[in-house]
């Protein structure tokens, strides 16, 4: 089945609710980042992220106890959740910590270079066959990266952008181990463990970076935590609804948002170099997209 068929096999109205809700997801996720980025300015990455995830489980405990309650704690992978965890802590880092030294479109636009690294890491650490086609649009959005890095630039900007560039690869990886989670274990469960050992291990760094935040600080933090884990929610739901391969381009809409957030509140305006590099990497992301989804199909087919 094409990812025109499968969407075709999808009821009409649920498709559209799927790219709804993803938009919707999209938003969300962006009204987040540019909390974090105005609360980046007085507050610790670490401390942001605890607050991200602790109060991330406000919106997601109904949801995970409907789908399965304490169920969801067994495990024989703690290891492998750990490990997923970490990669997806250092990934927050990396953006957060970005989020105070660059406009927030740079990071966001770097950060969409996050399917090229999983594809050239799915196959030394998921044994997949990469065909000439999908190997030439890695190299493509390699371009399109160093376009926006800019390397051999002057300057914090530059320097800074290694950042989210690295938290795009330690996303990547993040999304490998999911990946290799997700042949025996169930989305919630991940879910779970990766909130859970997010919020342990920056409330272990907490006495060592603490701020005591005044009553605005503190309804802003709230609010990161709130709004992660309802975009969670909302993009699990449009995934539920609609193949991923109608709905994932759409993720790119954060570009969008985040240009838009970023010249409304702190009047950024994204260069020409920027927007040339981010269309390359979209344009590479979504044939390397489109290519996964011919893949599955034929696999599919052959079974």
């Amino acid at each position: 089945m094409t990812s025109a068929s499968a969407a075709s096999s999808a009821p009409h109205q649920d498709v559209l609710r799927g790219i709804l809700l993803m938009l919707g997801a999209v938003a969300v996720f962006s009204t987040m980042d540019a909390l974090i980025k105005h609360l980046s300015a007085g507050y610790s990455s670490l401390q942001i992220i605890f607050f991200r995830n602790l109060f991330a489980f406000l919106p997601l405990l109904p949801v995970l106890a409907r789908g399965g309650g304490l169920d969801l704690l067994r495990t024989q992978r703690l290891a492998s959740h750990l490990g997923r965890a970490a990669m997806g802590l250092g990934a927050m880092v990396c953006f957060f910590t970005a989020f105070a030294l660059m406009p927030l479109a740079d990071v966001v636009a770097i950060s969409l270079s996050a399917p090229i690294f999983v594809t050239a890491f799915s196959v030394p650490l998921l044994a997949e066959r990469v065909g000439p086609r999908r190997w030439a649009a890695v190299l493509v959005g390699f371009i399109g990266v160093l376009v926006m890095v800019r390397p051999g630039g002057h300057g914090l900007v530059q320097l800074a952008a290694l950042l989210p560039l690295g938290g795009a690869v330690l996303y990547a990886l993040a999304l490998i181990a999911m990946r290799k989670l997700g042949r025996t274990e169930r989305a919630t469960t991940t879910v779970f463990y990766f909130t859970l050992a997010c919020t342990a291990i920056s409330g272990v760094a907490l006495p060592f970076v603490w701020r005591t935040p005044d009553a605005e600080g503190l309804v802003l933090l709230i609010c990161v935590g709130l709004l992660g884990g309802s975009a969670q929610l909302l993009m699990t739901q449009a995934l539920r609804l609609a193949p991923a391969a109608v709905v994932a381009p759409f993720d790119y809409s954060a570009l969008i948002f985040s240009i838009g957030y970023g010249f409304l509140i702190w009047g950024e305006v994204p260069d020409w170099m920027l927007l040339v590099g981010a269309a390359i990497v979209i344009a590479s992301g979504l044939y390397i997209l489109h290519r996964e989804t011919l893949r599955r199909t034929a696999s599919s087919k052959a079974r």
